[in-house]
């Protein structure tokens, strides 16, 4: 579905957005199933800190987030394809999408906070380098992820105190 060139047609850019809805959608759904194994007996009792999100938000958010990456990925696909400096661009958004499922599978499935906060620092800077990346190509596709970068940053705060607390 994806070519090399940019799409040349509006049917191609439609099947292009839609293939990047449903990767990113994709990576949520096996984010959340990661996640169901164990968020009902585990996380529960867990020591959280006081500004932890309640349980209800971070669904949204995600959801909110992933379609806002799948935009972002979208645009600089249809402006650049994935030769070139768009080949790189969407290479490290996949890798940020590869660390962000891995974080869910650490951190949820594997119940391992401390090697979870070792792949959130790198989803981090894997997301602001991607950034930078979707900048240099599509400026408001690189706005897209800033949202996503502040709640990863503020997800590895989180990560760190419970970490600590635990």
């Amino acid at each position: 579905m994806l070519t090399a060139a940019p799409p040349a047609t509006r049917r191609a850019s439609l099947l292009g957005l839609a293939g990047f809805i449903v990767v990113c959608l994709g990576v949520s759904w096996i984010a959340a199933w990661a996640t169901s194994t164990s968020v009902g007996w585990w996380y529960p009792t867990l020591v959280k800190p006081d500004y932890t999100p309640p349980d209800g938000a971070f669904g949204p958010v995600w959801i909110t987030l992933y379609i806002l990456m799948a935009l972002a990925g979208w645009r600089v696909w249809r402006k650049a394809g994935l030769r070139g400096a768009g080949g790189t661009a969407l290479t490290l958004f996949a890798v940020q999408l590869l660390l962000n499922l891995i974080w869910s599978v650490l951190f949820f499935g594997l119940q391992h906070i401390g090697l979870a906060l070792a792949d959130i620092v790198l989803l981090w800077l894997a997301i602001a380098t991607t950034a930078v990346a979707f900048w240099r190509i599509d400026r408001f596709a690189a706005v897209l992820l800033l949202p996503y970068l502040a709640w990863v940053g503020f997800a590895a705060v989180l990560n760190h105190a419970i970490w600590r607390l635990n």
